[in-house]
């Protein structure tokens, strides 16, 4: 299973394709097929990229808590796949991302690529930008959400 860390800057090419980092390649298990799915972020303006494992995981996940006979179950599943699509690396290394993804996401020129664990996420460099928080605001969200009682490892 691939764990993504890092953050890189990179430019869209007028085709829509950008070149993956070699970082998070060598971040991938040995004999991945380098195959991913992208999709829209849920709570933010960005893209989400996961490997195709991950992918599997992730719909498992909702394929558990959903029931497509119940109406607000069939559409937040519509609205979650809307726009998904699956990712092959070339040759080069590149991704070729679909143009009304990026469009979505007011993608121009230059992006930003965070790795967040078991996914990806692409911004917009300037979205990116003006979704940064202060170093006082992460230490006040980070003992909000993990300063109560550790759970037991």
């Amino acid at each position: 299973m691939a764990i993504f860390i890092g953050d890189f800057t990179a430019k869209i090419d007028s085709k829509g394709r950008v070149n993956f980092p070699a970082a998070f390649l060598k971040q991938m298990p040995e004999n991945s097929e380098y195959t991913f799915v992208i999709k829209k972020g849920i709570y933010d303006k960005c893209l989400i990229i996961y490997t195709a494992e991950e992918w599997a995981r992730q719909t498992d996940i909702i394929n558990k808590k959903t029931n497509p006979y119940n109406r607000k179950h069939s559409l937040f599943l519509r609205e979650f796949y809307k726009g998904t699509a699956e990712l092959k690396l070339d040759p080069n290394n590149r991704i070729l991302i679909p143009a009304r993804l990026l469009e979505e996401i007011g993608v121009e020129k230059e992006i930003q690529l965070l790795g967040q664990n078991r996914k990806i996420e692409l911004w917009a460099a300037e979205e990116y930008k003006q979704n940064e928080i202060s170093s006082d605001d992460l230490a006040n969200l980070a003992e909000e959400i993990m300063g109560g009682d550790l759970p037991e490892l």
